[in-house]
C-alpha cells in the first residue's frame, strides 16, 4: 500500500531507528562496539538481579502463571541466538598514492543482532535490517556452537527475516510465540538479546502503549507495534520481546533515540509477533510475502477540518493521490488537484472523501492499512466514498506492493 506515513509524536530531538542502518544491528568494525572486534572479550553480561516478576514454576505454568524473571532467562535464553551477517559494500572513489583516477573497491562489513529458535527444523526468526542483503550468515548458539544459515525469506515491510540452519535438536530450544493482540499496556515484559555484543543479557519493562506505527526498512508504515521501556540497544534487533509467561509477543527492532550518541533512551518498539507469524507462513512456503496494494495516498479528516473545508462527512480519508495504474485507479477514484494551507499544513482538496472500507468505518490511514491487510491481493474490497456531496459505492480490486530492490 501507498500511504502518507503518520509520524509519532516525540520530543523534537528524538529520532525513531531501526537498530543498526534501520534497527538495531551492531557494526562490527565500528568503534562504538562493546567486547566485540580483534583482540578483545566478549563480555558475558546476564543481568537476573530483578525478579520483579511474579514467582511461578516453569513446568507448571498455565496461560495466567506468571514465571520469576530468572526462570523466563532459564527457559528462553537457550532459544536467543546471535545472528553475524557479512554484507559486501562499495567503497568510494578514493586517491591510490595520489592516483586521481583510482578505482571504486569493495569491502565486507559484518554487523551483529539477535535472534530466536522457533520449531526443532532450524528455523530462526530476526530482522530484515540484521541480514539486509547478506552474503554469509551465521547463529551462534548458547552452548557456544556456530554454524552458517540460509536465507530463507525476508521482508523489507515489516522488517523480518526467516533463517534455517541445520543443528542437532538439543541445540534447538524453540520459543512459545504467544497472542500480541491481548497485550495491555502495563504488561510487565522481558527483552533477551546481545546488546553491544553482551551475549545473552536479559533487561525488565514494561508495555509503555500499544499501535505505534514505524517506517520499515522498505519505507513502508508497520502498524500496531508495541512500545516498551525494557532496555533495548544495538544488538538487542531481532531478539524476542517476552510476557511474564515467557512467551514471544514481539521482536525486539527499533528505539528512539535523543541525539547523536545518547543510546538508549526508555523507548524501544518490537513488531508484533502476530504479525510474524503471517510473515512466517508466507516466508516458509514461497520466501517471500505478498502485501495488498490499495493504491491511494491519504489524509485524515477532523471535524474542525470539515467543517473548515465544507466536506459533506465529519470523518473520513481524504484522497490526495492515487496511483497510477492500482485498483483504486481503475474503480475510479480520483484525487485532490486544489493545495490549500490551513494552519501551516497543506491539503490536497478536490478529490474523493472515503468513509468506509469493507463495510468498515476508516478515519485513519492506519486503520484503513489493518483493513486492506486482512485481504490478500487480488481481492475486491468495497468502499463507500463521497464526491462532492454524493456517496458513491466502488469495488477495489486490490494489487501487489512490490518489494523494495536489495541494494
Amino acid at each position: 500500500m501507498q500511504f502518507p506515513v503518520r509520524k509519532e509524536s516525540l520530543p523534537m530531538a528524538a529520532g525513531l531507528l531501526a537498530a543498526a542502518v534501520a534497527g538495531g544491528a551492531v557494526a562490527i568494525a565500528g568503534a562504538a562496539l562493546v567486547g566485540v572486534g580483534d583482540n578483545t572479550t566478549t563480555v558475558r553480561e546476564v543481568l537476573l538481579d530483578r525478579p520483579t516478576l511474579s514467582s511461578g514454576n516453569i513446568s507448571q505454568a498455565g496461560p495466567d502463571q506468571r514465571l520469576t524473571l530468572r526462570d523466563i532467562y532459564r527457559k528462553d535464553a537457550p532459544g536467543v541466538v546471535q545472528v553475524t551477517s557479512t554484507t559486501k559494500v562499495k567503497l568510494p572513489r578514493s586517491q591510490w598514492f595520489g592516483n586521481p583516477f583510482g578505482l571504486q573497491g569493495t569491502d565486507v562489513q559484518q554487523s551483529l543482532g539477535s535472534g530466536f529458535v522457533i520449531d526443532k527444523a532450524g528455523l530462526v526468526v530476526t530482522n530484515y535490517h540484521v541480514v539486509g542483503d547478506a552474503r554469509t550468515v551465521y547463529v551462534s548458539f548458547s552452548n557456544s556452537d556456530s554454524m552458517r544459515a540460509e536465507i530463507v525469506g525476508r521482508d523489507a515491510s515489516t522488517d523480518v527475516a526467516l533463517l534455517k540452519v541445520i543443528a542437532s535438536s538439543r541445540a534447538l530450544k524453540p520459543l512459545t510465540l504467544g497472542d500480541s493482540d491481548s497485550v495491555q499496556v502495563g504488561d510487565e515484559v522481558a527483552a533477551i538479546g546481545n546488546p553491544l555484543g553482551y551475549e545473552r543479557s536479559i533487561t525488565l519493562g514494561i508495555v509503555s502503549a500499544l499501535h505505534r506505527s514505524l517506517t520499515s526498512p522498505g519505507g513502508a508504515p508497520i502498524d500496531r507495534v508495541i512500545q516498551t521501556d525494557a532496555v533495548l540497544n544495538r544488538g538487542n534487533s531481532g531478539g524476542p520481546l517476552l510476557n511474564a509467561q515467557g512467551e514471544v509477543i514481539g521482536v525486539s527492532s527499533a528505539i528512539a533515540e535523543g541525539g547523536p550518541g545518547t543510546g538508549n533512551t526508555g523507548i524501544g518498539f518490537a513488531i508484533p509477533v502476530n504479525t510474524v507469524k503471517d510473515v512466517v507462513a508466507q516466508l516458509k512456503t514461497q520466501g517471500h510475502v505478498e502485501h495488498p496494494f490499495f493504491g491511494i495516498n491519504t489524509r485524515p479528516v477532523t471535524s474542525r477540518i470539515a467543517r473548515v473545508f465544507n466536506l459533506p462527512a465529519a470523518k473520513g480519508l481524504l484522497v490526495e493521490s492515487v496511483s497510477s495504474g492500482s485498483g483504486a485507479e481503475q474503480a475510479g477514484l480520483i484525487g485532490g488537484s486544489d493545495q490549500v494551507v490551513l494552519a501551516g499544513e497543506s491539503y490536497q482538496l478536490g478529490g474523493d472523501l472515503v468513509v468506509k472500507v469493507d463495510g468498515m468505518p476508516v478515519t485513519t490511514t492506519e486503520r484503513l492499512r489493518e483493513i486492506v491487510a486482512q485481504h490478500e491481493p487480488g481481492d475486491s474490497v468495497p468502499v463507500q466514498f463521497y464526491r462532492d456531496s454524493e456517496l458513491r459505492t466502488a469495488n477495489v480490486k486490490l494489487g501487489r506492493q512490490s518489494p523494495p530492490p536489495l541494494e
